[in-house]
């Protein structure tokens, strides 16, 4: 009986060792499958990965790539990480792919997918996606997906918002127009806090939030051409009208200079668990970052609302996400990259870092997407609007950004600032 029992004991630790022998042989810093795999497929992804900062998440993806990879032996997927600076890694991975020393498969920002599209380095995904699957997409999301020619060029799994986040203790009521947006954040100075916080640095998160008040007016970057316009006659109020709002807001000191610095949408969870905010402009995955980062009486605090507009009947919210697209020219790591997009993103990705998904049927497939506060984020994607998919948007969006670091800090008005990043973006839209 004693060595029986012994026998057994043994064999359970030696089945115990061999498992983890095998996920350490399937986990790397920078690779999921066997080490020896006689196939390899680079992925250049962003934090939306094994390697999250979140330890939960980070360990959530990496299930999820495991998962993935046991069902195709022989495979292993060399991971790339972005840096922080999506704009520079998104411009370097586009001249890549033209040279063709580009990844196999890689996270592209839905606000340049057409630059990729439109150089011809992504291969139709067409084959990995039914009918149905495609025709399920929010039409904002078919829509940037799908070439000139009908084929679908890349799968975008996630989409977000952006809302006015507010501490209940120190603005009660949710603020329903710019007028009182400013008055709530110059009084919340009056209780210690140092008004409202939204992007104002150098980087796409200022452009994409700010566009929301421009786009609350009506106002059109681009014609159907794809031809910039923002500088031409309503639009031209309508932008000015936008960019005097946030100087306002500095100028009144309703937000305080420093927002012209920042790059980042921690810093404004930062501010909240430091009590030196009551107001921000922010994504609505932040939420689920306060809950972890706040001690749950303080979180309880926090609420969101939609962003305010020049009246109550004028919204808008910049509806953005990550898709994931295919360079190889081999037909097998183009599937391979399907699969990761299909498998380990679009559904359980989404679940695991409730990023609001693409897909209507995935709302019901998932229980965390049917909770109060993402039936109310999917319910303000009515109000979404897409970045325009097309080739001269980044050079916009970069101008927009140099401007608003000019209007805000004073070193322009809002006029001279306007009419120079409308000669910068002409002289490019020509050179195309």
């Amino acid at each position: 009986m004693r060595r029986s029992l012994r026998v057994a004991m043994l064999a359970t630790v030696a089945t115990f060792v061999a498992g983890a022998a095998l996920a350490d042989d399937l986990v790397a810093k920078d690779r999921i499958g066997p080490a020896d795999a006689p196939k390899v497929l680079s992925f250049r992804l962003t934090g939306d990965g094994p390697g999250n900062t979140d330890p939960a998440v980070a360990e959530g993806y990496q299930k999820l790539f495991v998962e993935f990879i046991k069902k195709h032996p022989g495979w292993q997927i060399k991971l790339e990480r972005m840096s922080d600076n999506i704009g520079q890694e998104q411009a370097r991975m586009l001249e890549q792919a033209k040279s063709g020393s580009g990844p196999d498969c890689a996270a592209v920002d839905s606000f340049v997918l057409a630059l990729f599209m439109n150089a011809g380095v992504l291969k139709p995904l067409n084959d990995y996606f039914t009918k149905d699957e495609i025709d399920d997409l929010f039409p904002f999301v078919r829509e940037g997906v799908t070439g000139k020619d009908g084929k679908l060029y890349a799968w975008w799994w996630d989409t977000d918002l952006r809302v006015l986040y507010r501490n209940k203790d120190i603005v009660a009521e949710a603020p329903q127009t710019w007028d009182e947006l400013k008055a709530a954040a110059i009084a919340s100075k009056d209780k210690g806090m140092e008004g409202v916080l939204v992007n104002g640095g150098r980087w796409e998160g200022t452009t994409f939030d700010w566009l929301a008040n421009f786009w609350a007016q009506g106002g059109k970057l681009v014609d159907d051409s794809g031809k910039p316009i923002f500088a031409e006659g309503e639009n031209r109020e309508k932008f000015l009208k936008a960019v005097n709002y946030f100087k306002d807001l500095v100028d009144s000191g309703a937000a305080p200079k420093r927002i012209a610095t920042i790059v980042n949408y921690d810093e404004f969870n930062a501010a909240a668990a430091a009590g030196t905010t009551a107001l921000f402009i922010g994504g609505n995955w932040q939420l689920a970052q306060l809950k972890s980062t706040l001690e749950p009486e303080e979180f309880a605090k926090w609420t969101f609302s939609a962003i305010p507009g020049p009246t109550k009947d004028q919204r808008s919210t910049g509806t953005g996400g990550w898709t994931i697209g295919a360079f190889s020219a081999d037909p097998e790591k183009v599937a391979m990259c399907a699969g990761i997009a299909k498998e380990v993103y679009s559904g359980p990705g989404n679940a695991l870092q409730q990023q609001l998904p693409t897909s209507k049927a995935l709302y019901d497939k998932f229980d965390v997407f049917k909770s109060d506060s993402n039936k109310a984020f999917a319910a303000a994607l009515v109000d979404g609007q897409a970045r325009p998919g097309v080739p001269i948007y980044p050079e916009i969006s970069n101008q927009i950004q140099v401007m608003m670091g000019d209007v805000l800090t004073g070193a322009k008005t809002p006029e001279a600032a306007l009419d120079a990043a409308n000669a910068a973006v002409q002289a490019a839209y020509a050179r195309l």
